[in-house]
């Protein structure tokens, strides 16, 4: 989820926008302007599409709450939490890396569908303030909802919204949050999160193929309890089991790759003598000596034999091919102060965490200043390849 752009920053966590929210904004919107034109027929066009687009807006306000609430039990239970990202789907919290118990797995996985439901009850019964006395509000609810002003009207939608958004997150298919919350309880009946993800997985997959198939249904015009029918409510809702499918297996497949990572230090897969370079080297060499010659992508900068930098492929590619002759590659390294680091003693889990969240194929390895080697994803990819070929054969 990195692609987008950043709206701001909440608490210590970025907050980014994905392309695919621009797209579902809109479709929400054009989707109420018709719905309010429905019930309220004596509304302008501009006034339909003015509160539908507002409606929308505070939707996703709903949503970053809902993992704003995920986020900061998160932190205060000591997991870092980077970002939160509204994409097509809702919004997806970028927490660093799993709870350190089944407790603060079920706390952080349960506050967010009750921060949907209270926003959600509270808004209803605002709006329902406006509906008149209950029984002939329930009696004829067309009528009681044609009556409402606009914004009781919006206040109603979105707090039925956030009810069917609490209810739904916690349908126990994991990586939903009621899927996190049976992982927790099978964390601790087992005291084996790999076991526990890989049951709630399998749940979350039965529950995603329910979805697939109710969804094609629709789409052929069946019936389905609680969620009707129709071609494009039933894509909607396969193309939603498909995405919690493919969510949960990857889910799993991360927790395997820490569980075989976790335990082994970085040492037992750096690439110890890695080709080095100087600082006052021009880029041409760097290129016709270093990158031509190997199938290296980065090169340790030292200084007397401490790391004073690190270049890359991608810097050489930002410098035009007339100035490499004339610039160093102290020009375009990146500096030592801003470079992620790993010792040789480091869990190998955590080094693959800090490649993730830097989204880079390569750390400089150090101890007390000095490189002592470097680690890449490759080298990750090349262990994890060979420990699952040892454990089938």
């Amino acid at each position: 989820m990195r692609s987008g752009f950043r709206i701001g920053r909440v608490f210590g966590i970025d907050i980014r926008i994905d392309w695919s929210w621009l797209f579902i904004v809109f479709l929400i919107s054009w989707n109420l302007s018709i719905v309010f034109g429905q019930s309220h027929p004596d509304w302008t066009t501009g006034k339909r599409w003015s509160i539908a687009i507002i409606a929308a807006l505070l939707f996703f306000a709903s949503v970053l709450a809902h993992e704003l609430a995920h986020s900061l039990v998160a932190k205060a239970r000591g997991v870092p939490v980077r970002s939160i990202t509204l994409f097509m789907f809702g919004g997806v919290s970028n927490i660093q890396r799993d709870p350190d118990s089944p407790q603060a797995e079920f706390l952080m996985a349960i506050v967010g569908p009750i921060t949907s439901l209270v926003i959600g009850g509270l808004l209803v019964w605002i709006a329902g303030l406006s509906a008149g006395p209950l029984g002939a509000a329930m009696a004829e609810p067309t009528e009681a909802i044609s009556r409402l002003n606009p914004l009781s009207t919006l206040l109603l939608w979105l707090g039925s919204v956030n009810v069917i958004l609490g209810i739904f997150n916690l349908i126990p298919g994991f990586p939903l949050d009621g899927g996190r919350v049976l992982r927790s309880i099978l964390w601790a009946v087992t005291d084996n999160l790999r076991r526990a993800t890989y049951l709630a997985s399998l749940v979350g997959h039965g529950i995603a193929w329910l979805m697939i198939g109710s969804g094609v249904a629709m789409a052929f015009g069946i019936q389905i309890p609680f969620f009707g029918t129709g071609f494009v409510n039933g894509l909607w809702l396969a193309f939603i089991g498909w995405f919690l499918h493919s969510a949960s297996a990857q889910s799993y497949q991360k927790i395997v790759v820490q569980d075989i990572l976790e335990g082994v230090p970085v040492a037992r897969m750096m690439r110890s003598d890695p080709p080095t370079c100087s600082a006052d080297c021009s880029v041409s060499r760097l290129v016709h000596e270093h990158i031509m010659k190997t199938d290296d992508q980065s090169f340790p900068i030292l200084d007397n034999g401490r790391l004073i930098g690190l270049v890359t492929l991608e810097d050489v590619r930002g410098v035009s091919r007339d100035a490499w002759d004339t610039t160093t590659v102290r020009q375009i390294m990146t500096p030592v102060d801003q470079l992620t680091v790993v010792t040789p003693d480091e869990d190998a889990a955590d080094a693959l965490n800090k490649l993730t969240q830097r989204d880079v194929r390569q750390l400089p390895v150090v101890r007390d200043g000095a490189l002592a080697g470097l680690l890449r994803r490759r080298d990750i990819i090349k262990w994890l390849q060979l420990e699952s070929e040892l454990n089938i054969g």
